[in-house]
């Protein structure tokens, strides 16, 4: 996209809106508007804590690829082994 196209596509957004144009929000657009400004991280299960462990350099790194390789992160894939422990089903 050039310099012109980006100026043309954006200009619609530079204008005043007039109050005729001007509409409240529906209730599924306030619910929408007010999931979109939470912060944090959504709830899982019964929520999550932070913990600190210990863990050898080497399985860290293997625990790192692998969570790459699949595409989560570190504590998902952590909390999916656990799960397995324990004989839960990882959320």
């Amino acid at each position: 996209m050039t310099a012109e196209d980006l100026e043309a596509e954006t200009a619609r957004y530079d204008r005043e809106v007039p109050d005729s144009e001007i509409k409240p929000l529906t209730r599924a657009m306030r619910a929408a508007h007010a999931k979109a400004r939470r912060r944090g991280r959504p709830t899982v299960g019964k929520g999550s804590e932070k913990i600190n462990i210990t863990i050898e350099r080497g399985l860290l790194k293997a625990t790192d690829r692998a969570a790459k390789r699949q595409g989560i992160s570190r504590s998902q894939i952590i909390a999916r082994g656990l799960a397995f422990v324990v004989g839960r089903k990882a959320s």
